[in-house]
C-alpha cells in the first residue's frame, strides 16, 4: 500500500499519538504516557512522505514479481520437472524474473 501521511508520522514520530483530520494534525501527544516528542512541521511530514514514496516506487518489481510467483504453483511444477526431466518452473521464474528486473 502507498504510504500516507499517517505513515510519514509514524515514521518522524514512532510511539507518538495524534490525531488527523482533512486539514492535517488536530492532536498531538495525546497518549496517556507522553513521549514529549515535538510536532513534525509541514514541510518535514511532506520531505518523509516523499523518501517513503520513493522507497515504496523502489520496490515496485518485488510486488510485480511476487504477484505473478503467487499465482504459480511451484511445488507441483518442481515435482513434474522432476518427474519429466523439464525446466518448466525454471522457465517461469526466469520470465518473471525478465519481466520485472531488479
Amino acid at each position: 500500500m502507498q504510504p500516507a501521511i499517517e505513515d510519514a508520522i509514524i515514521s518522524l514520530a514512532p510511539r507518538t499519538a495524534f490525531s488527523l483530520d482533512n486539514n492535517g494534525i488536530v492532536a498531538w501527544d495525546m497518549s496517556e504516557v507522553k513521549t514529549n516528542i515535538t510536532q513534525p512541521t509541514d514541510a518535514e511530514i511532506a520531505t518523509e512522505l516523499t523518501r517513503l514514496q520513493a522507497a515504496y516506487d523502489a520496490q515496485a518489481y518485488a510486488r510485480s514479481r511476487k504477484a505473478a510467483y503467487d499465482l504459480l504453483n511451484q511445488f507441483e511444477m518442481q515435482f513434474d520437472d522432476a518427474a519429466n526431466g523439464t525446466t518448466t518452473w525454471i522457465d517461469a521464474i526466469n520470465a518473471i524474473k525478465q519481466e520485472f528486473p531488479k
